[in-house]
C-alpha cells in the first residue's frame, strides 16, 4: 500500500504539471496527500520541518543564482547581442541547422561549468530569435535547449563540471574524468539520436506549412537589424561567464580555504562570527560572480541599448526568475518528502534485488531521480542508501569502479526529467510554453538519455573499453 501512495503522489503531480496547474500549489498537496494517507497525523510537522524545510534550503542556495541568470538573459536581449548572434549563425551555418546551433550554444555553456538552470535564461532570447527567423516553430525549442544543457554535457561527457557528475566521486574516490571513452560514446549517441529526432521534428513541422506561431507570451523584444553590434562583441558575454565561471571555481577555494569566518569583531550587530563552509557552495558563487561580471560586460559595451529599458526589463527578468525559482523549490520539497515515505524505502529494497550491478545501478538511480523529480537528489539518495551494494557487486564483477561511476552519473540524468521535473517547469515557464505544446520533445530527450546509458553498458560488455 504504501508504494502505491508515492506512484500515486508521483502520478498526481505529474498530471497537475501537465495540465498546466501551478507546481508550487500543487506540490505541497500531493507531497502532503501522500503523508495524509500514510500518517494522518504527520502531516503538518512534515510540511513545516520537511517540505518548507527543503523548499526554502533550496532557495536560499539557488535564488541569487536564478535571478543573475535571468538579468544576464534580459540583457543579453536588451543589448542586441542575441539577435547578432543569431544572424551571425544564419549567416555561416544556415537556418537548416538551427537545432544544431542551440545544442552547441547550451553544450559550451553547460561543459564551461554554467549551471543548467543559466543556460535557460541565457540562450533563450537568442534561440527565440534564431526560431523566428528559420519559421520553425516555437514549441519544438524547449526539446532542443534540453539536449543541450539537460543530456550529455551534465552527466556523460568525461570533466563536466556538473554536480551529477560530481557526486559519484565521494562514494567512488573517481575523478570527474571517470570512463572516457564511455563518457564519449554516451555523448555521441544522446547527440546524434537526439538532433535526428528533433530535425524529424522540424522538417514535418515545416511540411506541414507550421510557423513560428502567433498570440506566444513571453517574447523577447526585437532590435532593428541596422542597429545590431558586432557578432563577435555580441558573443564576448557569454565567454566572459564561461571563462569567469571556470578561474573562479579554482580561484575561491585558494582565497577562502574550505571554510571562511567572519569575526564578531567586523559584524558587531550579529553578536556571534559568521561561517561559511566555502568548499560546499564554492560552484554557486563562482556561478554568481561570473553572471554578475557578465551582465557588467553587457552593460558597459552596450550602455546606450540597455539603459533606457533596464529598469522595465530587469523588473520583468526578476519576476521570470522568482516564479522559476519557486517552481524548482516546491518540487524539491516534493521530493524531499516523498523520500521519507516509507513507499520509497519499498521502492529502493525491491531495486536492490536487480543481480547484474551495472543495470542495478543504472535503473535504482534512474528510478528515485524519475520519482523525486531531481537528477542529483535521485543519485543522492540511491548512493547514499546502496552505494556499498553497487561498489561490491561491481568488485565481484571485476567491473572498475570509474565504469560504475559513468554509469551512475548518466542514469541520473534518465528519467530525471519527467514532467513534474524541476529543470522542465523552469523551461517552460521561461519559454512562455505549456507541457502540452512542447513536452513531447523533452520526453524524447528523456527516452533517449535513458537508452543511452544501456547503450553504454552494452558496449563495455563488449568491447571492454573505460
Amino acid at each position: 500500500m504504501s508504494f502505491i501512495i508515492v506512484l500515486a503522489a508521483l502520478a498526481f503531480l505529474m498530471f497537475a504539471a501537465y495540465r498546466g496547474y501551478s507546481v508550487i500549489l500543487f506540490a505541497p498537496i500531493a507531497a502532503l496527500g501522500a503523508v495524509l494517507l500514510t500518517a494522518p497525523a504527520a502531516v503538518a510537522p512534515v510540511f513545516t520541518g520537511i517540505f518548507m524545510e527543503k523548499m526554502v534550503g533550496f532557495v536560499k542556495l539557488y535564488f541569487p543564482v536564478f535571478m543573475l541568470g535571468a538579468v544576464f538573459g534580459k540583457v543579453i536581449e536588451l543589448s542586441g547581442f542575441s539577435e547578432s548572434i543569431v544572424n551571425a549563425a544564419i549567416r555561416y551555418i544556415g537556418r537548416a541547422r538551427a537545432n544544431a546551433v542551440i545544442v552547441a550554444v547550451c553544450a559550451l555553456l553547460t561543459y564551461g561549468g554554467v549551471s543548467l538552470f543559466v543556460v535557460v535564461f541565457a540562450v533563450y532570447p537568442f534561440a527565440a530569435e534564431l526560431y523566428r527567423q528559420s519559421n520553425i516553430p516555437k514549441r519544438l525549442m524547449p526539446g532542443a535547449i534540453a539536449l543541450g544543457a539537460f543530456s550529455f554535457t551534465m552527466d556523460s561527457l568525461p570533466g563536466t563540471p556538473q554536480i551529477q557528475n560530481i557526486i559519484p566521486t565521494t562514494f567512488f574516490k573517481t575523478t570527474s574524468w571517470a570512463a572516457p571513452v564511455l563518457g564519449t560514446v554516451g555523448s555521441l549517441f544522446i547527440v546524434v539520436v537526439g538532433l535526428g529526432y528533433l530535425e524529424w521534428r522540424r522538417r514535418a513541422a515545416m511540411a506541414r506549412g507550421e510557423g513560428y506561431g502567433s498570440s506566444l507570451v513571453n517574447e523577447p523584444e526585437r532590435i532593428p537589424s541596422t542597429s545590431l553590434p558586432h557578432p563577435a562583441l555580441a558573443i564576448l558575454p557569454l565567454i566572459v561567464v564561461g571563462v569567469a565561471n571556470f578561474v573562479l571555481t579554482r580561484a575561491i577555494p585558494q582565497w577562502y580555504g574550505d571554510a571562511y569566518t567572519v569575526p564578531a569583531a567586523i559584524l558587531p550587530g550579529v553578536h556571534t562570527p559568521v561561517t561559511a563552509t566555502v568548499k560546499t557552495v564554492v560552484a554557486i558563487w563562482s556561478v554568481e560572480a561570473a553572471l554578475l561580471l557578465g551582465i557588467v560586460v553587457v552593460i558597459v559595451t552596450a550602455f546606450r541599448r540597455v539603459a533606457g529599458r533596464f529598469a522595465d526589463g530587469s523588473k520583468a527578468a526578476v519576476g521570470g526568475a522568482l516564479l522559476a525559482a519557486m517552481n524548482t523549490a516546491s518540487e524539491y520539497g516534493f521530493g524531499g518528502v516523498v523520500a521519507a515515505l516509507p513507499g520509497f524505502i519499498v521502492v529502493g529494497d525491491a531495486l536492490k534485488s536487480i543481480p547484474n550491478p551495472l543495470v542495478n545501478a543504472a535503473v535504482s538511480v534512474s528510478s528515485l531521480a524519475g520519482i523525486t523529480g531531481s537528477a542529483s537528489g535521485g543519485m543522492s539518495i540511491a548512493l547514499a542508501a546502496m552505494s556499498d551494494l553497487f561498489i561490491k557487486g561491481a568488485q565481484a564483477a571485476q567491473i572498475p569502479l570509474e565504469v560504475l561511476h559513468r554509469v551512475v552519473s548518466m542514469a541520473s540524468g534518465g528519467m530525471d526529467t519527467l514532467p513534474h521535473n524541476g529543470a522542465v517547469i523552469t523551461l517552460l515557464a521561461v519559454t512562455g510554453l505549456t507541457h502540452k505544446e512542447s513536452y513531447r520533445e523533452i520526453f524524447a530527450v528523456t527516452v533517449i538519455k535513458t537508452l543511452a546509458v544501456f547503450f553504454v553498458i552494452a558496449f563495455y560488455y563488449v568491447t571492454g573499453l573505460v
